[in-house]
């Protein structure tokens, strides 16, 4: 009885921390091609959509991080609409848009509409976000809670819906960092 029991709460924590699961179908070809085809034609006319009323830009390409990481760091959130954690968290993103305007970009990426780019960061939980802080052999170097950077992303990712103090601490030292290399 009592093994049943551990089990159940083992069962309803997994569930509780795991965030939600990417489990979209497969699309044929003809499909994903369509859909590639309206990404792109959205992106050539508007690079950089921005969401309404709010400074989260919604990306669908590397070249748009790439862009931003010119003028400082880039806090990605990968998830989905049909994700309700990950609606919960865009505004906290917001907020952190806001308070960290000029100096560091905060983007969202819609793994239904940009599966490359879900598929480039290795999603398989959302929400999913990470600070990006450079470019370093062709890879992306990430910053980690902790202060440390790293080309592997999935030691920096932040896998859950934090408060706007994680993601704040984590971009503060990703600016210290950057203000020390400028230096």
């Amino acid at each position: 009885m009592s093994k049943l029991v551990i089990l159940l709460i083992l069962f309803a924590a997994v569930i509780l921390t795991a965030g939600c699961i990417n489990s979209k179908t497969t699309l044929t070809d003809s499909q994903e091609a369509q859909e590639n085809s309206i990404n792109s034609q959205e992106t050539q006319e508007n690079p950089q959509k921005i969401q309404e009323n709010s400074s989260v830009i919604e990306i669908t390409q590397l070249d748009q991080i790439n862009t931003s990481l010119k003028k400082g760091p880039v806090l990605v959130k990968l998830g989905a609409e049909w994700c309700e954690e990950c609606q919960e968290l865009n505004p906290v993103l917001t907020q952190v848009a806001t308070d960290y305007a000029g100096k560091a970009t905060v983007v969202t990426v819609d793994i239904d509409k940009s599966p490359k780019l879900a598929d480039y960061f290795g999603i398989y939980v959302i929400p999913d976000s990470s600070v990006i802080v450079g470019i370093e052999n062709g890879k992306y170097v990430y910053m980690q809670e902790d202060g440390n950077v790293t080309t592997e992303r999935s030691t920096a990712k932040i896998l859950k819906i934090e408060g706007k103090e994680v993601y704040e601490n984590v971009l503060d030292l990703a600016l210290q960092k950057e203000k020390v290399k400028s230096n």
